[in-house]
């Protein structure tokens, strides 16, 4: 009976855990290039009481054993890389990834980052950098006098910019967004601001040119929504709800078993 109170606590903790989950989700519904998470959970060790297969007589064995279980741990919290909904936005700075691949940022310490969101600015040196002023690697410079509204991003990453030249405007080509990738992209560890860094288990970052050797391709003048889905995130909470408040019942079915154990004897 004491077993089944720290099985009801431990099924409470998973499920607070599991809602902590989708409430980050759905605050996060208008972040762009926002990547839901998932809470994966697995059951805990069990007490074997008898063996499967223990012999019972000197021709027979038990056909069934006896296992009791103590509740349930969280394993995880996987992050969905799918894709997120595109949303024309009209500002010549915004570019989505149509596919697979991140953008690489540059931090302020030299460290490298890697996300999804394609809101991207221009700051006083002319450079392409993200609302945080972290500069997107490789470089795109933009050169002096260019006209901010003629920028120019190709699907395949080419970056463009008309600037008056001989009182016509000339157009000039000032560099390649590179997409990156990488074998288990489930690995990378999320640090806010949109951004992710690498880790032994997401493996090196692999560079490509967008549209080709499978990477995404680049929509200009578009943003990657967040790919939560508001309504399966609410049919979970409903779930996990419930699920809390399975747990918390066994929790006082086994007080009031108790309770009658203690007033058996007057």
């Amino acid at each position: 009976m004491v077993r089944s109170l720290w099985t009801g606590a431990a099924g409470m903790i998973g499920q607070q855990a599991n809602i902590d989950t989708i409430s980050n989700n759905l605050a996060n519904v208008n972040t762009h290039g926002y990547k839901k998470q998932r809470a994966d959970f697995e059951d805990l060790i069990y007490q074997t009481v008898r063996t499967a297969g223990t012999p019972a007589t000197e021709d027979t064995v038990v056909p069934v054993g006896i296992q009791m279980g103590h509740g349930v741990k969280l394993a995880d919290t996987q992050r969905v890389f799918s894709q997120g909904a595109l949303q024309a936005t009209d500002v010549a700075t915004d570019v989505a990834i149509a596919g697979e691949g991140f953008f690489r940022i540059q931090m302020y310490d030299g460290s490298l980052a890697y996300t999804r969101n394609g809101n991207f600015k221009v700051d006083s040196d002319g450079r392409m950098v993200t609302s945080n002023g972290y500069w997107l690697i490789p470089d795109i410079v933009m050169p002096e006098n260019f006209l901010p509204e003629t920028i120019n991003i190709t699907k395949d990453g080419r970056v463009s910019v008309r600037v008056p030249q001989d009182g016509d405007l000339a157009e000039v080509d000032v560099g390649r967004i590179e997409l990156y990738r990488f074998p288990n992209p489930v690995g990378l560890t999320a640090i806010g601001e949109n951004l992710f860094r690498t880790t032994q288990a997401s493996g090196d970052a692999i560079p490509g040119t967008p549209g080709y050797e499978g990477m995404g391709t680049l929509e200009h003048k578009f943003l990657e929504m967040s790919n939560v889905a508001v309504v399966t995130e609410m049919v979970n909470l409903i779930i996990a709800q419930r699920a809390y408040e399975f747990n918390s019942r066994t929790i006082q079915t086994s007080d009031n078993m108790l309770g009658t154990a203690t007033t058996l004897k007057r």
